[in-house]
């Protein structure tokens, strides 16, 4: 009998991150070597325990999942990323997919699938949950400028103009430009549906 697959999980979520554990060790051919819960300790234990597969959650304290997919394919090219998230999210995936990162699937997949996800990955494949390959296909790329997207990043926390402009060393007509842009390529009708619209879409991940 050939070796078991060796999975690193990392989830901010104790619960989570138990619950996932708990169910691929009842595959006969998935053991887990490491679980952590901040995207910064991704590398360092995956140095230490040599996973086969790394299972990466998107939104994590220390370095999100997608920044810590292309540092662990970077330090362990042999390692493959399978993303596991509660946000099904077509600007994460496209930019999971550009991190170097093998699969993405979301968090309500069944215990067996997700089992067969890891299995995929490992040989190999491209594990891509389907309803949200089509969304990622007709929503495309982010049309929102680095600049747009750290307004509207900023935005997220509510503020003025003269507060966003403060945060982010601009000046308030400058704010109200990429405000303004921002509103218009999402469709949104004010500042705050901009940055709902966004957040949906994937395009605000980030600090």
């Amino acid at each position: 009998m050939s070796e078991p697959i060796r999975v690193l999980l990392a989830d901010d979520q104790a619960l989570v991150r138990g619950a996932l554990a708990a169910l691929l060790s009842l595959e006969p051919d998935l053991t887990v070597v490491a679980e952590v819960g901040r995207g910064d300790e991704v590398v360092p234990e995956a140095r230490r325990t040599t996973p086969d597969v790394a299972l990466l959650d998107v939104e994590m304290p220390g370095l999100d999942g997608i920044a810590a997919t292309a540092a662990l394919r970077a330090a362990l090219p042999t390692c493959r990323v399978l993303v596991v998230t509660t946000f099904g999210r077509p600007g994460y995936l496209r930019r999971a997919m550009e991190a170097g990162a093998n699969g993405f699937v979301v968090k309500d997949t069944p215990a067996r699938q997700l089992a067969e996800a890891v299995r995929r990955v490992h040989a190999g494949l491209r594990v891509v949950d389907p309803t949200l390959a089509a969304e990622t296909l007709a929503t495309g790329a982010s049309p929102l400028t680095e600049r747009e997207t750290d307004v509207l990043r900023a935005a997220r926390h509510g503020g003025t103009v003269a507060d966003l402009a403060a945060a982010l060393h601009l000046s308030e007509g400058t704010v109200r430009n990429h405000l303004s842009a921002a509103i218009g390529k999402t469709g949104a009708r004010n500042r705050a549906e901009a940055v709902r619209i966004a957040e949906q879409n994937g395009w605000l991940l980030g600090d």
